[in-house]
């Protein structure tokens, strides 16, 4: 560890992580090139946030529990803390974030959340483990961010790149408004069967929100050349997002989402919340691997 950087490797594929919210910052294939978006501050800082204890926006930036109003911003606190390395080895590394004095006062409750990062010569694992360890019940939404290179390093030019689910997508997507809430109204999909080719136009609006997904995994890159398959078991909802021009596409796993216009309850009754109840644990994970050849 340097500098606050954990590094991994395994067979061609080496990471870094950096402990101020345990963000992957970057995930090279060798031979190849880099594999995550930069943080190029001409478009965006970010590279892979972690996205807790509430994924999007809420109502004002506040939510209610207990008869109280809390202050949390877009995505939460996660990305913006430092974390704890708690295991590290050549292959993987683990990172803690629990409550303290400061958590407290956005979020009152007692939590533990690790993530590991775990490299083998195919791919790269992302496993969130969250724990209650206080004695009422908490709330909680977990999201995934990364930003994935817009070309890829495989060769293929920008406009050819797709994104194709494991199974037919035909259900309406959501959108959400100027302040960041999840609109009513669902749209038609840009999906076609499969398939949804990546344009810039998609995001003029911000992000692509699937709500009633069908598929768990996906390809992500050009036809007739290697690119990625993410696979996210455990996550219902799925973002995908990049400002357009910029050379990323974020695709990403949820747990959750923003809170939906006009939306005036209690933090428990959010579409999207999950309950932990105390003492128990809730995993969230995804994987990034590497695809042969796209048909």
């Amino acid at each position: 560890m340097q500098d606050d950087i954990v590094s991994i490797a395994a067979g061609g594929l080496s990471a870094e992580i950096a402990c101020l919210g345990a963000e992957l910052q970057r995930l090279t294939h060798a031979g190849h090139g880099e594999l995550l978006w930069d943080g190029d501050a001409a478009f965006w800082t970010g590279r892979a946030p972690v996205l807790f204890p509430i994924v999007g926006a809420l109502k004002n930036d506040r939510y209610r529990y207990g008869g109280r109003e809390y202050a949390l911003p877009k995505h939460g606190f996660a990305r913006r803390k430092r974390w704890t390395p708690v295991r590290t080895d050549a292959a993987c590394a683990t990172f803690r974030l629990e409550d303290d004095q400061e958590t407290r006062l956005a979020y009152p409750f007692a939590f533990r959340l690790e993530l590991e990062f775990a490299l083998d010569e195919a791919g790269l694992a992302l496993i969130a483990t969250l724990a209650n360890r206080g004695d009422v019940p908490m709330p909680a939404s977990f999201g995934f961010h990364p930003a994935l290179r817009w070309p890829l390093p495989y060769g293929a030019d920008r406009a050819a790149h797709i994104v194709r689910f494991d199974a037919a997508e035909p259900a309406p997507i959501r959108r959400i408004d100027a302040a960041g809430l999840l609109r009513p109204d669902p749209l038609p999909t840009p999906v076609e069967g499969r398939d949804l080719r990546l344009r810039d136009d998609l995001f003029v609006d911000d992000a692509l929100i699937f709500d009633r997904l069908q598929s768990r995994g996906l390809l992500y890159g050009a036809p007739g050349h290697a690119g990625l398959r993410v696979e996210f078991t455990d996550m219902p909802e799925l973002g995908i997002w990049t400002k357009p021009g910029a050379g990323y596409v974020c695709i990403e796993p949820w747990h959750g989402h923003a809170d939906p216009e006009g939306f005036a309850g209690d933090i428990f009754e959010k579409p999207g919340i999950v309950r932990v109840a105390p003492g128990e644990q809730r995993r969230f994970a995804m994987r990034i691997a590497l695809a042969t050849a796209i048909d």
